[in-house]
């Protein structure tokens, strides 16, 4: 409520609870409104989280930074020739484009089905509805996450950098590199307080036509949300329980804090759930 003596907006009584989270509460009041500069915040935010959905993906870069830790690295494209049309067409971001498809088979052409698998995990990064997330979140992801794959001696496919990928492009790039896991890095569907926010799907035996439930997810990785070394901890965790247990999705439950091996680690804002180790939302797909 405002001071009817001076008409000045008064802070909210619980002002004291902003300190614990970033989410919009307490904002204050101004006669029957929000404060001025509490909405020109959430404006701006909106502004932020809209850009993120159109900003252009630099995967060239992306992918010279990948190389930087030792991956071999090919740069793909999904079906979706342009924003708009990875926008409005979903199922054309869940598959590569013919271009792309030919130069994967050419890397590593099709195999009989009862070979075994050539590697353990295939890695993709693409940029989703945020390529601010991809581009800020990747890396670091990547960078503490290597050293758990390498002391566990999983053999890696080369890294796909995709841009316009839905999280189902995973399922053909891993059935192509013939890989037993495949985990795709994408960004968020933007919320008001997170433009960069990344999640992390991965699937057991990959092949497309796999469906969301055969899928787990972590999401929310950020500096202010599941730090990348603790995401990377949770998911060489579950790639590591598909590996062994040979199920992904819903059969395949996060209990790495449960037996100690990771610390649990979230903090909520106003348009994210915290870190979540299941199914995510739809529209991200």
């Amino acid at each position: 409520m405002s001071d009817p003596k001076t008409n000045l907006a008064l802070p909210d009584a619980w002002q004291s609870l902003r300190e614990l989270t970033p989410a919009r509460i307490a904002l204050g009041r101004a006669g029957g409104s929000v404060p001025t500069g509490q909405w020109l915040d959430f404006r701006l935010a909106h502004a932020r989280a809209r850009d993120a959905v159109q900003a252009d993906f630099d995967a060239a870069t992306l992918a010279s930074q990948l190389r930087s830790l030792g991956l071999q690295t090919c740069c793909l494209a999904s079906d979706a020739k342009d924003r708009a049309t990875f926008l409005q067409r979903p199922d054309l971001g869940r598959r590569l484009s013919e271009a792309s498809r030919n130069e994967l088979l050419a890397m590593n052409p099709p195999r009989v089905s009862v070979e075994p698998a050539t590697f353990e995990l295939a890695t993709i990064v693409s940029d989703g509805l945020s390529a601010l997330a991809a581009e800020r979140q990747a890396l670091p992801l990547l960078t503490a996450w290597q050293p758990l794959i390498a002391a566990s001696g999983w053999r890696m496919a080369p890294a796909s950098v995709v841009s316009f990928g839905r999280v189902a492009i995973e399922d053909e790039i891993g059935a192509v590199w013939n890989a037993r896991v495949a985990v795709i890095l994408i960004g968020e569907r933007p919320g008001l307080g997170s433009p960069d926010s990344l999640s992390a799907y991965l699937v057991h035996n990959p092949r497309v036509g796999r469906t969301d439930a055969e899928r787990n997810c972590i999401s929310n990785i950020r500096p202010q949300g599941l730090s990348p070394e603790i995401a990377a901890l949770k998911l060489h965790y579950l790639v590591g329980e598909a590996l062994t247990r040979g199920i992904s999705g819903v059969s395949l439950k996060d209990e790495s804090t449960a037996l100690g091996q990771t610390a649990a680690h979230s903090t909520l804002d106003d348009s994210n759930s915290p870190p979540r180790l299941g199914a995510s939302d739809p529209a991200s797909k």
